[in-house]
């Protein structure tokens, strides 16, 4: 059988940033397209309407980073909500966890989760087959309006960019409504874009969450697949957030198995805030 490579490119500002490869599949799901290409650096990856998801050469930088920080300080049976993350890497650091009850995954689009399993199972690992992982297929504002007050230890926002369809997810309703289902120590953890690609909706994000919540803590790290390599991860809480209190016995643990992640790279992490961006949140 002969393979056939071709580039895929993801275009932004006059810039792009493509893989060459075979492509697996390309298929239209009821929201967006979606493609899995095999690239000889970065393995398989995952475009989703336009925009690179993952990939098994970076995945960890993006799940760890959003992961592990909000965990890592939890020493008690917890229950996590992930909006998003039908790629199944955000769930799969989740499951590595002992304290964590339940998590359920709420996933608009259950193309992604089939195509995923299909063919980035990588990716997801063992949270596939974990008993406390609970896919549910909905409309994640939707699901946080009729949860009840105080249900959720921790909440992952682990959605792709602003679009048609996930605009909501970056509303100042939505936030609010989060801070409402969490529990009054919970922390809300998302993906907050890149300073300098999507700088606009990244100053708005921290805006907005420093708005809502009593403290908000950014970091910011390297996911190299992503347009201009840098990305920012933001957690919100209404209590104290001391992240670097760390489950010690857990964490020397779970450290042990990740390949970005461990508590040094987290510190300086979160004192990577250019100063740009510190300017334009003090204006």
């Amino acid at each position: 059988m002969t393979h056939i490579s071709t580039w895929i490119d993801e275009y932004h500002k006059g810039s792009r940033f493509g893989l060459n490869g075979e492509i697996l599949i390309k298929q239209n799901s009821k929201y967006q397209e979606i493609i899995v290409i095999e690239n000889e650096y970065y393995g398989r990856a995952l475009m989703l309407d336009g925009c690179w998801m993952t990939s098994f050469k970076d995945d960890k930088y993006y799940h760890e980073c959003l992961v592990h920080p909000a965990l890592s300080s939890i020493d008690e049976k917890s229950n996590v909500l992930i909006i998003g993350g039908g790629d199944g890497g955000t769930a799969r650091e989740c499951v590595k966890y002992s304290q964590i009850s339940k998590i359920d995954l709420v996933e608009i689009d259950e193309e992604v989760i089939k195509i995923s399993k299909k063919f980035l199972k990588e990716i997801g690992g063992e949270a596939w087959n974990d008993k406390r992982l609970k896919i549910h297929i909905d409309d994640g504002v939707q699901w946080v309006k009729k949860t009840r007050d105080n249900f959720y230890d921790v909440i992952f926002i682990d959605c792709s960019d602003p679009s048609e369809f996930s605009n909501l997810l970056f509303s100042d309703s939505f936030y609010r409504e989060c801070k409402r289902i969490l529990k009054k120590n919970g922390i809300l953890a998302t993906q907050s874009e890149s300073p300098e690609s999507f700088k606009n909706i990244h100053i708005s994000i921290l805006k907005t969450l420093k708005k809502i919540f009593k403290v908000s803590e950014t970091m910011y790290s390297f996911v190299p697949i992503y347009p201009s390599g840098i990305w920012s991860w933001t957690f919100a809480s209404e209590e104290v957030l001391n992240l670097s209190k760390q489950n010690y016995i857990e964490t020397l643990r779970i450290e042990k198995g990740c390949e970005i992640w461990n508590l040094n790279f987290q510190n300086a992490a979160f004192k990577m805030m250019p100063n740009k961006i510190v300017k334009e949140l003090n204006s």
